[in-house]
């Protein structure tokens, strides 16, 4: 029987009485709801993208007016001469580099801890597990900078890349938890198997356990490399004394003021859309990742 909703109807004494109403119309009434909140949530979504493109079309004197929301004339030169000035190829090269290191150095370490948590009783785990909660829970931002670049000055590598690729796999706790998440869904009893077939702890993990994982590593994967191409405070930190070494967050903060003290939003936002293009890319390549994690949890 379809759920009925009731609206006032005029009966024959003059007075109000209760018309049913389907429950086909209270479905579409619901579902022209739902629509309407996710194309209210899309609009809120797109629109700093949609500005951010159209003012990378737009000249500086069309940015500093506040004009139209359209460009008067597409200017496609603002994004050559956002890569020249901003150094693009240097600097895209840089972050491809951090981000693909602490990528795979985030995983490696991230998988390797959760997987240890997960199967094995050790002293001092509650406490690790605590501390891992803390460090994802708890942001102490720019107080550890100095701790942290004195400690890669001790070990010789403050005027690196790899200090920043350290410091970034050192914050790999919400990867832990992720993975640790994953690794409660791998039964128990392949590891069992494996070790009576004679295969040791690291083996199982490196050759049965890990290839198993691939859905999870592929998402945790993902969140790190955007975690690391979009970090800005470690770069800048880090290579003040050697600009070659800047990221592209860094350097595309280096076009908002150009040689004449004049501000360059319009390039700032062309070398906007240009660094979005590898986010965009890793989220294509890691879409198929993303429906087997989903389909598996529905059939789960």
């Amino acid at each position: 029987m379809n759920e009925q909703m009731l609206s006032p109807q005029p009966n024959g004494r003059g007075k109000l009485a209760a018309r049913p109403i389907s429950g086909h119309a209270s479905r579409v009434m619901a579902r022209t709801i739902m629509w309407l909140f996710l194309l209210a949530t899309a609009m809120l979504t797109l629109f700093p993208l949609l500005m951010t493109l159209s003012g990378s079309l737009k000249t500086g004197a069309e940015m500093m007016t506040g004009g139209s929301l359209l460009p008067a004339k597409l200017q496609f030169a603002n994004y050559a001469e956002a890569w020249k000035q901003a150094n693009f190829a240097r600097y895209t090269w840089n972050s491809v580099f951090v981000s693909i290191m602490v990528t795979a150095g985030t995983l490696l370490v991230a998988s390797m801890a959760a997987y240890v948590v997960d199967r094995r009783d050790f002293p001092g785990k509650a406490l690790y597990v605590t501390v891992q909660a803390s460090m994802m829970f708890i942001s102490v931002g720019a107080i550890v900078l100095r701790p942290q670049f004195d400690l890669m000055v001790a070990l010789h590598l403050n005027t690196t890349l790899w200090g920043v690729i350290l410091i970034l796999i050192s914050a790999h706790s919400s990867t832990f938890f992720m993975l640790q998440g994953f690794f409660k869904a791998i039964p128990r009893e392949l590891d069992e198997a494996a070790m009576v077939d004679g295969s040791g702890f690291i083996r199982t993990f490196f050759r049965i356990i890990l290839p198993l994982l691939t859905p999870g590593l592929g998402v945790a994967g993902l969140f790190a490399f955007r975690h690391a191409w979009n970090e800005y405070i470690l770069p800048l930190v880090f290579t003040m004394t050697n600009p070659q070494l800047q990221t592209l967050t860094v350097g595309l903060a280096n076009l908002r003021y150009g040689s004449s003290a004049a501000m360059q939003i319009h390039l700032m936002m062309a070398g906007a859309c240009l660094s979005i293009l590898p986010m965009l890319i890793a989220y294509i390549l890691a879409n198929k990742t993303f429906i087997q994690v989903t389909a598996g949890s529905v059939k789960g």
